[in-house]
C-alpha cells in the first residue's frame, strides 16, 4: 500500500528551505555591504589626515610669515 501524502509538510517543508535560502542571500548581502562600509572608512580618514597636515601646513607658514 503506498503512503498518504501529506501536502501541508511537504509545503511546510518547501517554505521552510526557501527561506533558508532568502535569509542566507540577505546575510551575504549585510556582509558585502558592511565590507563597502568599512573601505569607505580608511578613505575618510586620510581625508582627515590630509586636513591636519595641511592645517599644521598653514599654521608653519604663518609663523613664518609673522617672524620676516
Amino acid at each position: 500500500m503506498a503512503r498518504k501524502t501529506n501536502y501541508g509538510f511537504e509545503r511546510r517543508e518547501r517554505e521552510k528551505a526557501r527561506a533558508a535560502k532568502k535569509a542566507e542571500r540577505q546575510r551575504q548581502k549585510q556582509e558585502k555591504s558592511d565590507d563597502r562600509k568599512d573601505d569607505d572608512d580608511p578613505s575618510q580618514t586620510s581625508d582627515v589626515d590630509s586636513a591636519e597636515s595641511t592645517e599644521s601646513a598653514d599654521a608653519q607658514n604663518d609663523e613664518t610669515q609673522t617672524t620676516d
